[in-house]
């Protein structure tokens, strides 16, 4: 989250309105669905990373590597199309991998459609936009809370770590897993601890419920909306 975030604020798009950036991201997230795997998903996904990499500024090490996590989950789940259980053992399945491909391809091209989106929008502009469009605010500062939360967890942990990394706790395996397992065990009760201080603060100087936050609403360009539109209307026709 920490590392999306950073991306997010120094991205190039980081000021480009909401609207256009939404509308090419779920574009290109409806296309991914609706689309062909082949060429449709490829093309989107190919179109996707382009807009992060050479568009918005995203460094290409960083968009991989965000990408990555999200993709070990999606072979892992590709695995049970691709590999066919047989007399003889483990085989290719009936159909050479093409179900495989098909779900790899549209994930793969999904989730970078919504990558784009996560690295050039931060996440109160999102929020900001939902509520926008209708979104009830209590929804929404529970969704900022939690957005906050998840920096106090990081945190936490990162010392955490760092105190036992000082005190040897990771000098071999076994004292790495032990130094894992408290980690574990103690996170939780101290990122509440810190948040129940950060609630308290927050309460003696006057916090009504509301957590404002501060975005410049740039109105969208229709000559850009229209050039997007454009650009999904060309991948779709590539893809079909």
């Amino acid at each position: 989250m920490a590392a999306i975030d950073r991306l997010a604020q120094a991205s190039r798009w980081r000021s480009v309105p909401l609207a256009e950036k939404a509308l090419l991201a779920l574009g290109l997230l409806a296309l991914a669905v609706v689309l062909p795997p082949w060429p449709g998903a490829v093309l989107v996904l190919a179109a996707a990373a382009a807009a992060a990499i050479l568009g918005a500024g995203v460094p290409p090490a960083a968009w991989f590597g965000v990408l990555a996590a999200p993709m070990a989950f999606v072979a892992t789940g590709v695995l049970p199309l691709l590999v066919a259980w047989g007399p003889a053992g483990p085989q290719i399945a009936a159909d050479s991998g093409s179900a495989a491909f098909a779900v790899a391809a549209r994930a793969a091209a999904a989730t970078a459609s919504l990558m784009l989106l996560a690295l050039t929008t931060p996440a109160p502009d999102l929020v900001q936009g939902a509520r926008r469009l209708g979104l009830a605010p209590e929804l929404a500062e529970v969704a900022l809370a939690t957005w906050r939360f998840l920096f106090v967890l990081g945190d936490t942990a990162q010392r955490m770590n760092a105190a036992q990394a000082a005190r040897l706790g990771h000098d071999g395996p076994r004292r790495t897993l032990r130094s894992a397992g408290m980690l574990a065990a103690a996170l939780l009760p101290r990122a509440f601890d810190r948040a129940r201080r950060l609630e308290a603060g927050l309460a003696a100087r006057g916090f009504d419920g509301r957590l404002p936050t501060l975005a410049a609403r740039q109105p969208a360009s229709p000559l850009r909306l229209a050039a997007i539109l454009a650009v999904l209307a060309a991948i779709a026709g590539g893809g079909m």
